[in-house]
């Protein structure tokens, strides 16, 4: 029988990385230099394990062998097949990482054989000063862009968006975009590890080489096109449940409450992810069964249970919300 499930973070050391991962999810011993640690992940070489309940150890493919459209839902699994859909990632950005981009469903197929990546932003907590970019601030077009590599300008192009705890970011395949210094963030995004790396502040890595670009290859799979506004306006704590943003790959929506809160979800034949933010609290499924969840914990419900949730609030608690619609 299938529960609320999870599973073990794929930690990641980073030249790029910090403290903040281990501190946030209570992880001891500590590591430093930790930059992203995958909460939940269907890409090949990095599957998720899980590490509650009757299936511990039984890898995220082998739930999607097992149960299929009782993990997933008919409809998710009818689209994406036997991957599962959403990578889930918590990122620290002790230094800033390398302006990229991600190619879309289309050039990702045709290149990789693989799914783009569109994805999202969620800024947990920001060091004063910290900033990150995402879209363009003035016209470029492919030539300007080959140009301004070779200049050194590409920067200049960039919109640079000053960041607080509590902003969002939706960052569809095609934008150019770079996390800053400072920020930690809490990212979802479509299952896939293709990233198209523009500049990278000519640094090098622990071998002392220039780390890879991929000019030629980003220059096909950027939108060029400049958009009056990059960052996501919602009012913070104006409701309990809040969405952010809905999109042909998932919606994610914010859920905030004081202690002794009860909130109750329904949800239609797709599997619903939560990530706590803040606070302690306790879920139950349509099956009664119940899971613990803590900051810095991520908790996957199958579809065959998540046509109705009951969250609990033990403490002021905030969460992302995350499925297929």
């Amino acid at each position: 029988m299938l529960y609320p499930l999870k599973f073990e973070p794929i930690l990641k050391s980073i030249l790029w990385g910090g403290d903040e991962i281990c501190k946030f999810k209570q992880i001891d011993p500590p590591r430093d230099g930790i930059g992203e640690s995958w909460e939940i992940s269907g890409v090949s070489g990095d599957i998720s394990v899980v590490s509650n309940g009757n299936l511990k150890g039984k890898s995220l493919n082998e739930l999607m062998d097992s149960y299929g459209e009782q993990l997933l839902g008919q409809p998710v699994m009818k689209r994406f097949g036997t991957t599962f859909p959403l990578l889930i990632k918590f990122i620290d950005a002790k230094q800033p990482l390398s302006v990229q981009v991600h190619p879309n469903d289309e050039l990702a197929q045709k290149r990789h054989h693989s799914f783009g990546k569109t994805e999202m932003w969620y800024v947990v907590k920001a060091d004063e000063g910290a900033f990150l970019y995402s879209g363009f601030c003035e016209e470029i077009n492919a030539e300007k862009y080959m140009q301004s590599l070779q200049d050194d300008s590409f920067i200049r192009y960039l919109q640079k968006h000053n960041v607080k705890s509590g902003d969002v970011f939706f960052l569809p395949a095609g934008r150019v975009h770079a996390i800053g210094a400072g920020c930690f963030i809490a990212e979802i995004q479509q299952t896939s590890n293709i990233t198209y790396r523009i500049y990278d502040y000519n640094r090098k890595d622990a071998q002392g080489n220039f780390r890879e670009l991929h000019t030629e290859q980003a220059k096909e799979a950027i939108d060029y096109r400049l958009y009056s506004d990059y960052q996501l306006n919602y009012s913070p704590g104006a409701a309990e449940v809040q969405e952010l943003i809905k999109c042909s790959y998932f919606t994610t929506r914010l859920i905030e409450g004081g202690e002794g809160k009860s909130i109750q979800l329904t949800h239609e034949d797709s599997f619903v992810i939560y990530i706590c933010l803040q606070g302690k609290l306790q879920l139950t499924d349509s099956q009664r069964n119940a899971a613990n969840l803590r900051q810095g914990e991520t908790l996957l419900v199958p579809a065959a249970n998540s046509r109705q949730i009951e969250l609990n609030l033990e403490e002021e608690s905030k969460l992302l919300e995350t499925f297929v619609s």
